[in-house]
């Protein structure tokens, strides 16, 4: 049983899509939802998300040097780096820095779970886009973050808590074009000596001997985690070594409404609005990625951020792992992912974490839905199917997902996320100076896990450069249109 070929080829038609201007104006992100779905992240175990009530029945302090408004990946990963940064420097700060975390609940708990860099593909596209140097600078930051998440697990013994596996990404191509346009890439990327350490092609005939999947392919580095167990970590970790240089605290179940300028001379103070109260704050950052739209209605639409759904289940392999092997995978160009978590027997069957399906659900590809409460039924067809007509014989078909929840990714038009200060995307607007202390990080369009870590190092060197009154100095893996003053929304 074949891939339904009537879902192969949407990735062009759905890019298209993405870049349409919507009749009428576009409507901001609503709030996270209350009763969201069930993710096997954050409700399969009961150790899983130890933080879930932190701080929500604590009086809000009254004022804090940095409020951020998120705490998935990039929130936690700006207050990790900006205390690591601290301690690790010499930076003349007249105070302990404050740095507040607030979330509706702690999140990186509904995606798919991959820590995988993009080795090559789409190299030729952002090559003729931008140039060479640009080009690969989206992988340099990409290995850097994923290698520096890694590093960290490693050197605080972290690997079995977060269930770090490091087996590697096999990506299928399905058709004749997508083969052509990875080799393609693959050529291009070689010309311009990007590093493809460890990128090796795979032929059918390989690939079906070794797994089962009559389709040819390629490997590449990569690993999975517990993304929630991942985040959790960082957070105590910083949390833990705050130290003399700064003080850290996290307050979940306490969604941000409005963020407001105290006063129009002097707009560096801002009022973060909560529906627990309200705390004035020096700096703000948006890391909310799909819901910065909420706060910052200006990024609503193609030329900001989109949101759009994404639906993940866990479903049971019918045969062990000596079968299915310990790989993660992806393929139909990127629109289905999945891995096999780790086994505690060699008997046991491993559970399968695959997300994708929305090219079934065509024109809009679930773009523009903000709602994670319910699941799409044709998607959880496709998710059904998917892995059967892949693996013959080793899935049953008719076999029910333990798990099947949604999360709401951020997408953008070009594919990169926003990182910077807010008032850089204001060109024209006379209040885009009230703007100046607020920062963002968000935008990763479905491949935040290899990137978001990554923004909020820059995210928080800014802020302490500021702080300490220094330049900015620009990392050499960190491409120039992630930046704001690069990304005007006007």
């Amino acid at each position: 049983m074949p891939v339904n070929p009537q879902l192969l080829g949407k990735l062009e038609h759905s890019q298209k899509v993405l870049e349409t201007p919507l009749s009428g104006h576009p409507t901001p992100a609503k709030l996270p939802s209350r009763n969201p779905t069930r993710s096997f992240w954050i409700d399969s175990s009961p150790d899983a998300n130890p933080l879930a009530r932190q701080g929500s029945q604590d009086l809000l302090p009254n004022k804090a040097d940095v409020c951020i408004i998120g705490a998935g990946i990039a929130g936690v990963g700006v207050a990790y780096h900006l205390i690591e940064l601290l301690n690790n420097a010499s930076l003349s700060v007249k105070h302990p820095l404050s740095i507040f975390l607030v979330r509706r609940m702690l999140f990186a708990g509904r995606n798919g779970g991959h820590l995988t860099p993009a080795a090559f593909l789409e190299f030729a596209q952002r090559q003729a886009l931008f140039d060479t140097v640009e080009a690969i600078k989206s992988y340099k930051l990409e290995q850097h973050t994923a290698s520096l998440l890694v590093k960290i697990i490693e050197e605080n013994g972290w690997a079995s808590d977060i269930d770090l596996v490091e087996g590697g990404h096999i990506n299928l191509l399905f058709t004749e074009k997508e083969a052509e346009n990875a080799h393609k890439d693959f050529d291009t990327a070689s010309q311009a000596q990007l590093n493809l350490d460890g990128v090796e092609w795979l032929s059918k005939e390989e690939l079906e001997e070794e797994y089962g999947a009559p389709y040819s392919g390629f490997r590449e580095p990569g690993n999975n985690v517990w993304p929630l167990k991942l985040v959790t970590k960082l957070y105590q970790h910083a949390q833990a070594h705050a130290g003399q240089y700064a003080s850290l605290s996290l307050h979940t179940r306490t969604p941000v409404t409005a963020v407001t300028h105290e006063t129009t001379d002097n707009p560096s103070t801002y009022t973060v609005v909560t529906n627990r109260g309200s705390i004035s704050c020096s700096r703000v950052v948006h890391a909310t990625n799909a819901y910065a739209s909420y706060l910052l209605p200006f990024l609503a639409g193609p030329n900001g951020i989109i949101p759009t759904r994404g639906q993940v289940m866990a479903t049971r392999a019918s045969v062990g792992t000596d079968q299915i092997k310990i790989p993660s995978w992806s393929g139909n160009e990127g629109f289905a992912y999945w891995f096999p978590r780790p086994v505690k027997h060699d008997t046991e069957k491993p559970l399968i974490i695959i997300g994708g399906g929305r090219e079934a659900v065509g024109p809009r590809y679930e773009l523009y839905v903000d709602d994670d409460s319910e699941t799409h039924p044709l998607v959880g067809k496709v998710l059904r199917e998917f892995l059967p007509s892949i693996f013959e014989g080793k899935y049953d078909p008719l076999s029910e997902p333990e798990m099947e929840w949604t999360g709401i990714m951020g997408f953008t038009k070009m594919g990169d996320p926003f990182v910077g200060s807010v008032a850089d995307l204001l060109v024209a607007d006379p209040n885009r100076e009230l703007y100046k202390k607020q920062y963002i990080a968000a935008g990763y369009t479905g491949h935040g896990m290899p990137r978001a870590f990554g923004c909020a190092e820059v995210l928080a060197q800014m802020i302490l450069a500021e702080i300490s009154d220094k330049e900015w100095k620009e990392p050499d893996w960190l491409p120039q249109r992630y930046l704001t003053w690069n990304r005007r929304v006007e």
